[in-house]
Order: C-alpha cells, then structure tokens, then sequence
C-alpha cells in the first residue's frame, strides 16, 4: 500500500525560517535536554523534511513512488545539535529523471541555507542494495533507516530486504566491521585513557555502541545490556553539550572546554565530567570485548560444523572427531577448584556454590589470568550477585589468590577489567572505588589512576624475580597511588590507605609496615636520583633513614621502575634507570653499615672528561663533544661520536650527514669551560638559540692538578654534562655551537636580545589554543644537603627556561654549585644546589629571598 504526497500534512513552515526559530527556541529550552531533546529536534527536522518534499513532489509533478528515508544516527532519532542529516530519497524508478532531480534540489537547497551538514542520496531500493553490498558503512547506516515522508512501503521494504541482506551476509561482514573497529582504535586510542578524548571515534565510543547495535541486528551474538544504554546515553549528552558550547559540529573534547560542556550537565567540574565519560567507554569497551568474542566463537563453531555435517551426510572430506569440533563445544577441562575452562574462557563448575565459597571470587580471577584466557561474563555476573563477602581478615587463600592474579602478567588486565565491571574489585577492596576512572591531567601518565594501578602491578610481575619478597612487591604496585582519591599529597594519604588495605587483606604488622613504607616512599628514588646531588652526603643519608632496611630498598627499587614504566615513555630511560641504580648503591652500602661520607668523593671523571677539561683550561675556552645515545646506553657507556667542536670541527668516524642527521632520541652534550661566572645560563641559551630541547643537565666543578698551572694553583674548570634533543630537523655542529658559546662568553652575542626576538616572532602567529598552565614554583628543600642550598623549579617547560633560571640566580649574587635538571612531559623539575661567595650554604632567610626573587623572575620574564 502506498501513501500519497498530497495527503501528507505539512506541522511546521516549510522555509528554512519557520524551522530555523522552531530549532533555536528548542535548542534554548533550558527544561529539555539529552534523549527528549535529541528526539524532539529529530522529530522537527522530519516535519520540515516532509513539507519540502511534498511541496517538491507537487512542483516536480509526482504524487507517488518516492519517500524520504533516516539513515544512520537521524535514523535513530538522535540528532544532536550539529549532527549532520543523513537522508536517502528513495525512489521506484518509475519517475522522469529531470523530475526526481528537481524534487531532490527542492530538498537539499534549504537545508544547504540552513547551514546544516547534509549527507545524501537518490537510489532505488537494488541501488541502495547494491552500494550498501560494495561499501560496509552504508550498509550499518541503512540498519538503521527510518521512514520520514512519502511512500512507506517503499521504506519498509528496504528495512525488510536491508535487515535480510545483513543478516545473510553477517559471517563475512561481521570480521570485516571488526577490522574497522580495531583500525579506527588504533587511529584515535582508547576513549577511557585520553585528556582530550574523541568521544565518537575512540574505542569505546559512539561508533562502537553503533557496531553492538549492528551485532544485535545479525541475530548473531548480543552485547551485554547491563549499563550499556545509559553509557550510551552519557556519551550522546556530553557531545550534545559540547555542540551548544562550542558552536560547531564537534566530537573531540578539548582541554579548554571540559569546565562548559562539565557545567552545562550540571556536573561539579572537568574532572567530574571526565570520570563519566570515562566510565561509560569503559562500559562500552568491555560490552564490544565480549560480544566480539562471542562473535569470534560463534563464526568458529560454524566453521568447524560444516565439514562434519558434511561427513555426517557422506560427503567428502568431513571427520568424525577432534578437538575444536561442535562435539567438543561443551567440553570442560578443570582450572581450580570450582573452576573451569570451557570454549575458551574460564567458567565456574557445576559443583561450584559462590554463596558458600567466599575465595572463589579470587581463585577464579587468578586461574583465568595464569591461564591467559578471559573471565566469562555470565561467571562474573554470577559471582557479583551471589557470592559471599570475604571475612576480614583475609584468609590466607584469598590474599595468595591475589598474589596470583597480579602476578600473572599481561594477562591480568583482562580478567581486572571483568571483575570492574560487575563491581567486584570495589567490592574486595572499598578504597579502590576512589580512583576508579579517575583521571590524570599530566601528559606523562597514559592511563586513569585504577589502569596505571593495574599496569604497574603487570610491569613488577616482571621484575618479581629481582626480589625476595614478590608478594610485597606486587601489592604495593597495585596500592602506590591509591591515595590520589583524596586531598592533599597522595604518598601521605597513600601510607594510611595502604596500612589499612594491608591489614584487610591479611599481612601481618611487620609486612603492614613495609607496605606502607612503599607506597609513602615510591617516588623517592626517582626524585632523589635526578633532582639532588648524590655525592652530598646527606642526599643519602636521608634515603637511607627513609627505607630504613635493606629488604625495602630492593623492593623500593622494583617498585620504582615498575611505576615509571607504567607510567608512560617519558617517565622512564637508561638514563634514569642508571642514576636511580647509582642511588640504591650508595644507599645499600650506608644500610650495610658504610658511612655516609664514603660515597662524597666527587664523580669518577671518565678520560675524555679529563682531555675537555685539560683543554679547556689551556686554551682558556669552551670545549665540547657531542655524543649519540640510544636509551639502551647508560650514560659512560660507549656511544657514536659526533662531534667534538674544538679539535675536530667535522665528526670523528661518521660521515657529515650522520653527524649533524636527526636524532630522535637524544644526544649527550659534554662542555668543559674554566670556572667563571654565568656559564650555565650562557650555554643553556645558547643551546636554546640552536634549537635543542635540554632533557637532562648536571653542572659540576672539577680541579685539576696543580702542578697544570706554572704558579701552583690548581685549575678550575667547570664540566656541563647536557643529555638534549634537537626541537626539530638535524642537530647542530658543534663548531657552531662552540663559536657562539664564545661570543656569548665574551659578550659579543646577545642571548636575551636573541631569545626575545624569537619569542616575539611566535607570538605573530596565532597558536592552538591549550589548557593554561599553572604558574612557576621555586621553593627550597630543607635538609636536602649539608653543602649547598637547594632551590627546586617547578615550570612548564619551554625554550630557553633553563637560561632564564640560570640568569635569575646570578642576579641574586648565589654561586650554582651544581644543577640536576628533569623534564616529564610538558614539566620541568629542576634542582640547583647553590652557596654565598664564601661557599656555605645560604641561610634560611637569604635562601626564602632567593627563591622569591627567581619565582618573580620566571613569572615575569621582562624582569629578568
């Protein structure tokens, strides 16, 4: 039965104006919002729709045979405010060409004026067929077609033909949309991870909650229902929000407009808003896991099937056993007690009673991950309603299970995944419903504080052979920064959770004690090792107390490299890894009962050190050597040489172009100078006006013999030891970064001038904008050192920092007696043990007034 144009009632006025007013005031509605809306705005364009199709059929002379079709998110009637218009004119065949083309331009023209994206076609039903049958996204956005105006039966008939093709064809094409899915990850990441998240493409996003919904329609597998339309829903108001906030058809949440998109859904803040979102994609992540998992099984199976029905019939080729064969589908291979392994995932027994087994939860969990299959769905869901609450304390089982489980490696993230999302993890250890989907606001941290939780735990399961308490080790991983859930700093808050974390699970008072002391600790050595001066003795006297044995300090030691690693690529190299190592040496020893003092001889100077610095003083000049590193090198250890400016101006053994090619990972920079006043902010400029990115930077003093100077004295050079990365292009020769060292030494080069002109050459043109970054902090450690005064810069990093660091202390009149520079992400933690003209550490007053003065400095660069 067909429905006829000219009966169709036009509900709106058919100009872009009446439906333009309409759509504004509906949009301002402050009452009407998320679902509702999105349904409301759908329904308004449909109206609008159909009266300019009826007014273009009556112009273009056909009363029959045509209807416009919703496909894709319109199709859904979920319209967001700037989501494009995907409609398909549908036609018969039947109708002149000249006059389909005139009906279709009365359509398309007003909503082109409108301003509104449209994406549209004109197809027959085989056409739409056809191309739906070449290209996969048409055919998903056909799943979801929707009649608006004209001939029904036309539009129902495509939905009948379309539901039927897809489900006839879903062995092929499910693989193929499974493909498109992981390629479209690997594109944009993981939605639940990212600052500044894409919240359509992602994984995890609206076009995997649109692939489950394909699933679904193939009759082939189902996602779990559980959550995941709420999820959805979350997803769809959040870029509602962004659209009103923003103006324009956005999908990506940017940093500067998380506080409007948070406000507008009445959320507390970004941080808030982002612990939604992020919660929703994990939802959706895990439903699209376990659906395309099924979805894998589902295809095995019938694989497998066919040859032996074709046995079972006399055909050729077909066997009558196997493993993997639907005979084998139900079988069951026994994992632990209670569990079992069926068709690839873990499951629970028959015999198994949750409600009387208060470990199975656990015991399940850590025979999945040893196994390194997934948890069943249905298992978890059925230890989430049914089993029964741990006593506390743990017994021992319980705490060996979760031992196991983190210990598992890889593997482990899977089954913790499960377990989070049925609620259980929370349900064993309350604490942890803190920092679930929290977000971290730091370019360093790939992961949410829970994931990085987890992945740390998956890094020292590697390092567990490293040490003679692995259990520790592994618990203080998955418990180091469990305190980011509340206020104030969480290594102090940590301590406390992890005690009482500690107890619950069942360790004793001693073990309580090294938990805690683990977690109040673990950046410690990092921050230790690259931020003080480890020839001072009291840099390791105070690790020292800190650890207090020597079994910590292993562990600590571990833990150490598994947080960094965890945390992402810029938190952890050879470089920190040898320095950290140095540190636990020199701790060790202090522990084991050597004095403190014994470890404050200066730094064994290598020979090449020893010619630069010989050099130097002879000539009266820089001298500098540059060196390609890879991160599988410790600093001293062998490396490519570049170039060593003064007496080479070419590299030795490498031709021209790999001396001064691109370096991707960096390069160690060694300048020996004669001790004067200035040279580390004059080469930190100089090294900022050639374009190189300083990642790590130690200053010392080295006396040379006396008997180099003809008077007795002995000779003072100054030894820069730089690890940079040229910005971008090819690294400089070191000639020219020599002579320009010169001329800024002798004051023929101005580098304040030089780095200013460049700052305001930047600012010409307009920049991307960004989250503003917090304010400098300069502040002193007390304690830190019986020698110096050290004065700790935290900054965003920037060209051309360290010089105006190195510029703001000399204009307080101090001495650096040394400098230990680190760089995380966007962040610069810079430490700068400085002394009075007498070479005593600054006294407290003086070293507060230093500090102020360099803050005031860095906020205000005129000044300096």
């Amino acid at each position: 039965m067909t429905e006829s144009l000219e009966t169709t009632t036009d509900t709106t006025d058919s100009g872009p104006g009446g439906y333009a007013a309409a759509r504004l005031r509906l949009l301002q509605e402050g009452a009407r919002s998320g679902p509702p809306r999105r349904s409301a705005l759908a329904e308004l364009t449909d109206q609008w729709l159909a009266a300019l199709l009826t007014g273009g059929a009556r112009t273009a002379g056909i009363d029959r045979g045509v209807a416009l079709v919703a496909v894709g998110g319109y199709g859904r009637g979920e319209l967001s405010p700037r989501s494009d218009l995907d409609v398909l004119l549908l036609h018969d065949g039947s109708a002149d060409r000249s006059a389909l083309a005139a009906l279709a331009d009365h359509v398309w023209y007003p909503v082109w004026d409108m301003g509104l994206a449209l994406d549209h076609s004109v197809r027959t039903p085989d056409e739409a067929r056809t191309t739906a049958a070449e290209d996969l996204k048409v055919q998903l956005g056909l799943l979801d077609s929707r009649h608006i105006a004209g001939d029904q039966a036309l539009t129902a008939d495509l939905r009948t033909t379309v539901l039927a093709d897809w489900r006839a064809q879903a062995p092929r094409r499910l693989p193929q949309l499974h493909e498109l899915c992981q390629e479209r990850a690997e594109r944009h990441g993981e939605l639940q991870f990212l600052l500044e998240p894409d919240l359509k493409e992602a994984r995890g996003g609206l076009r995997d909650a649109t692939a489950l919904r394909a699933i679904a329609a193939s009759w082939l597998a189902d996602a779990p229902r559980e959550g995941l339309d709420d999820a959805r829903r979350r997803l769809l108001d959040a870029r509602d929000a962004l659209h009103l906030s923003t103006g324009r058809a956005a999908d990506r949440l940017m940093l500067q407009e998380q506080d409007q998109v948070a406000a507008a859904l009445g959320l507390l803040d970004a941080d808030a808003l982002l612990r939604q979102i992020y919660e929703s994609a994990r939802i959706i992540s895990y439903a699209s896991d376990v659906t395309w998992r099924e979805v894998e099984r589902v295809l095995r199976a019938r694989s497998a099937a066919r040859p032996r029905l074709r046995g079972l019939l006399g055909g050729r080729g077909g066997r009558s056993g196997g493993r993997g064969g639907a005979a084998d589908a139900g079988e069951r291979s026994p994992l632990a007690e209670g569990v079992v392994e069926q068709d690839g995932e873990v499951v629970l027994a028959r015999t198994a009673r949750p409600d009387r087994d208060p470990v199975l939860t656990l015991r399940a969990a850590a025979a999945a991950a040893q196994a390194g299959l997934p948890l069943s769905p249905h298992a978890v869901r059925r230890l989430s309603t049914a089993a029964r609450p741990l006593p506390v304390p743990w017994p021992p089982e319980a705490r060996e299970q979760l031992i196991t489980l983190l210990g598992a490696g890889e593997s482990t993230v899977g089954v913790w995944e499960a377990l989070e999302a049925e609620g259980l993890v929370t349900r064993l250890l309350p604490d942890w419903e803190r920092v679930r989907c929290r977000p971290q606001r730091n370019a360093v941290h790939r992961w949410t504080v829970d994931r990085h939780l987890v992945e740390t735990a998956v890094r020292a399961s590697a390092l567990s052979r490293r040490v003679g308490r692995p259990d520790l080790l592994l618990v203080a991983a998955l418990l180091h920064d469990i305190g980011k859930g509340w206020p104030g700093d969480h290594s102090v808050a940590g301590e406390t959770i992890a005690r009482d974390v500690a107890a619950r699970i069942g360790f004793d008072r001693a073990d309580v004690a090294v938990l805690a002391t683990l977690v109040r600790h673990h950046l410690l050595l990092v921050e230790t090792a690259t931020r003080r001066d480890l020839d001072d003795p009291a840099t390791v006297r105070s690790v020292a107390e800190a650890v207090g044995g020597a079994t910590t300090l292993e562990l600590l030691h571990a833990l150490t490299e598994a947080d960094a690693l965890a945390t992402g690529p810029a938190a952890w190299s050879a470089w920190r890894g040898s320095l950290v190592a140095d540190l636990v040496k020199r701790v060790a020893a202090v522990l084991a009962g050597e004095p403190a003092d014994d470890w404050s001889t200066p730094q064994q100077t290598t020979a090449e050190q020893e010619r630069l610095a010989i050099e130097a003083w002879r000539t009266g000049g820089p001298v500098l050597a540059l060196h390609a590193r890879s991160e599988a090198l410790a600093p001293g250890e062998a490396g490519g040489l570049l170039t060593d400016g003064l007496l080479t101006t070419a590299a030795e053994g490498l031709p021209e172009d790999e001396a001064t090619g691109p370096e991707p990972i960096g390069v160690e920079l060694l300048i020996a100078v004669p001790d004067q006043p200035g040279v580390l902010h004059t080469a930190a400029g100089v090294l900022a006006l050639h374009r190189l990115t300083v990642r790590a930077a130690d200053l010392r003093a080295l006396e040379l013999p006396s008997e180099l100077d003809a008077a007795g004295a002995a000779a003072g050079v100054l030894l820069l030891s730089w690890r940079v990365a040229a910005e971008y292009g090819s690294l400089p020769q070191a000639a020219r970064l020599r002579n320009d060292l010169l001329r800024a030494l002798d004051g023929s080069l101005d580098i304040v001038a030089r780095l200013a002109e460049r700052e305001a050459a930047y600012r010409k043109y307009p920049r991307r904008r960004g989250a503003h970054a917090p304010p400098p902090r300069v502040t002193v450690a007390p304690g830190s050192s019986q020698l110096a005064t050290v004065i700790e810069v935290r900054a965003q990093d920037a060209p051309g920092l360290l010089h105006r660091i190195g510029r703001a202390l000399e204009h307080t009149g101090v001495a650096v007696r040394s400098a230990h520079v680190s760089t995380l992400g966007a962040n610069a933690v810079d430490a700068f043990y400085v002394t009075d003209n007498s070479g005593a550490p600054l006294k407290p007053m003086h070293a507060a007034e230093v500090a102020q003065k360099v803050e005031r400095a860095l906020t205000s660069p005129s000044d300096t």
